[in-house]
């Protein structure tokens, strides 16, 4: 007898041991994501530095002569001199690279939808550790540039599709668990990164051992089954009845005797497949998308601007980055807890978060300057508070 796609699943096994596997290894690729968003936290740091003072540079050259950098690491502030009137120049790198974030996000959401999963997240991975060479090997300032920006299409759209898949290799009862442990990894992978940068201090090095897992990846990525999900949403239900029997296998089962429902959702050829526009085609889901579009993009902005600013507060580089990173960690338990019971749930969860965040946020802005300890402390303390925060908004 034909079964619906949620009673394969069923049969098939929910989160069994071949689908723990499959979870874990697109878990862990949010580690190399983290490496790339948060690349130019070290890769673009000021390290001290002095310019003798026997009159003023006028070229690149004199500059290069007059300016004495600390030897404690390198990056490209110390390679190409962007200080002074250059100095804008690693903020626009980092611009660039959410520029292409944004991008990335947009675009590989609906080819995904079109292409499948598979094909489409192995060639945005393929791109993103080629892209990520040229980084590290940029001979100029504008090919490091431009290369962000393209490592920030393909990373992005990336860890969207391996979110996705994350998702769809499991049955629904474990949706809100898998995905909050993908941004549970990133955080992981934040602090990580730190640890790379504190033992590799040169810079051309550190993005070069920061992008190598991705080959790693990317080669055992080829073993990856595509989504049985997107195959049935295809109409493809034997293809859909393979996959879920691959798991079923991984899962210590027997062979199963499968056959699935044609799916309700399967277009017919002169059908247009849905887009984006039926998100605004009826008012409660267009005020709800709108609601829900803007305090993500809230969310995003004060997250990355806390976190990408943890190289500018006062104590240990290393440290505050890999702090940034860690402070996340507990959201995940606290996250799960808290959207599980009847008496919170998802909505009341989201906005106590936002409103603690939004409040320790505000407070930075009122500590006192003149208690130098005082400031050093707390300052940190709060804007990791609010990345906290702001981290579970995002679960």
């Amino acid at each position: 007898m034909a079964v619906g796609l949620e009673e394969a699943f069923g049969a098939a096994g929910e989160f069994g041991g071949g689908q723990r596997r499959l979870t874990a290894f697109l878990v862990l690729l949010q580690v190399y994501v983290a490496c790339q968003s948060m690349l130019i936290v070290l890769v673009g740091a000021v390290p001290e530095y002095h310019i003798d003072q026997e009159g003023i540079p006028t070229s690149r050259a004199e500059l290069a002569k007059r300016i004495h950098f600390a030897d404690n690491f390198t990056s490209i502030v110390t390679e190409w001199y962007l200080i002074e009137q250059e100095a804008y120049k690693v903020s626009l790198a980092s611009s660039l690279f959410f520029a292409g974030l944004l991008i990335g996000n947009i675009t590989f959401g609906p080819l995904s939808d079109k292409l499948g999963r598979k094909p489409v997240y192995i060639s945005g991975l393929f791109f993103d550790v080629v892209f990520g060479y040229v980084t590290a090997l940029a001979p100029n300032y504008d090919t490091f540039a431009v290369s962000r920006f393209f490592v920030g299409i393909v990373n992005g759209g990336t860890a969207l599709v391996s979110f996705v898949l994350t998702q769809e290799y499991v049955g629904k009862s474990f949706w809100s668990f898998t995905g909050s442990l993908t941004n549970l990894t990133f955080a992981v992978g934040i602090a990580v990164y730190a640890l790379l940068g504190y033992c590799v201090r040169e810079w051309r090095y550190l993005a070069l051992v920061s992008n190598t897992p991705g080959v790693i990846f990317l080669l055992l990525s080829f073993m990856l089954p595509e989504s049985p999900r997107w195959l049935y949403s295809q109409g493809k239900t034997a293809e859909a009845e393979d996959v879920l029997q691959y798991i079923a296998f991984g899962n210590g089962k027997e062979r199963l005797n499968l056959k699935l429902q044609p799916s309700a959702g399967t277009l017919r050829k002169d059908e247009l497949a849905p887009g984006i526009l039926n998100l605004v085609k009826h008012p409660v889901l267009r005020w709800q998308t709108i609601i829900l579009m803007y305090i993500w993009y809230v969310c995003s902005f004060v997250y990355y601007g806390l976190t990408l600013n943890a190289g500018e507060l006062r104590g240990n580089l290393y440290l505050n980055v890999a702090l940034s990173g860690l402070v996340e960690v507990p959201a995940f338990p606290l996250c799960m807890f808290f959207i599980e019971k009847s008496w919170s749930g998802r909505r009341k969860t989201m906005t106590c978060f936002l409103i603690f965040a939004g409040f320790a946020c505000i407070f930075t802005m009122f500590l006192p300057t003149n208690a130098e300890m005082l400031a050093w402390v707390s300052v940190p303390c709060l804007a990791d508070l609010g990345a906290f925060w702001l981290h579970l908004c995002h679960l």
